[in-house]
Parts: C-alpha cells; structure tokens; sequence
C-alpha cells in the first residue's frame, strides 16, 4: 500500500516562499509520475503541477507558472515543489499525488496524501 506524507506548510507573507515535500513509502514510486493539487475553502481541488518519472517533463497550472517549481528526488522517493512568491489566493491545502503517466497525474491520481497547510497572509 503506497502512503504519501506532505510537509513543508505554514504561514507566509505574501511575496514569501515555502517549499513542500511529499515522501513515498510502501513501495517505490520512481517508474510512477508525481503531483500536487491544492483545495482552498469553499472551493474544488485544483491541479498545480505535475512531474514524469524522470523529472525531464513538467507541467504547471497558469496561476503558478513561473512562480512555482516542481522536481522530484527518486533516490529519496520524495517529490518537492518550491512556491515563490506567494499570494493570498495561494491559501490551501496542498495534496500530493502519484499515478502511473504524467497524464493521470493532472487529471487526479490514483494515491494520495492527507495534505499540508498553506496560509499566505498579507
């Protein structure tokens, strides 16, 4: 059974940066694609970023292109995503999730993890 552990939330100003981490355990997840989505109050899960196996392809939501970087370590089965610049609306929980193509991923994956906090604060 795979589990999924974000951390790396908390509060920030705005303008400020946080970094999140998403461990795997129960088997390897180096083959499988990775993800993070976020939820903010009242409001549906979105997608925000996605990386391939290898790290070699990306993909973003437009409201954190450029701002956001998603990499992945696969020796530590554990995948991060930098957040730069943060703004209020960036104010969620942020999910980590892994399926087996990039696709899926963006499209809701097939694992996931409970979720970390992120408070941006002006």
């Amino acid at each position: 059974q795979v589990q999924l552990v974000e951390s790396g939330g908390g509060l920030v100003q705005t303008g400020g940066s946080l970094r999140l981490s998403c461990a795997a355990s129960g088997r390897s997840l180096t083959r499988d694609a990775r993800g993070w989505f976020r939820q903010a109050p009242g409001k549906e899960r979105e997608f925000v970023a996605a990386v391939s196996w290898t790290g070699g392809t990306t993909g973003y939501a437009d409201s954190v292109k450029d701002r956001f970087t998603i990499t992945r370590d696969n020796a530590k089965n554990t995948v991060y995503l930098q957040m730069n610049s943060l703004k209020a609306e960036g104010t969620a929980v942020y999910y980590c999730t892994a399926a087996n193509t990039i696709a899926r991923v963006s499209s809701g994956g097939d694992y996931w993890g409970q979720g970390t906090q992120v408070t941006v604060s002006s």
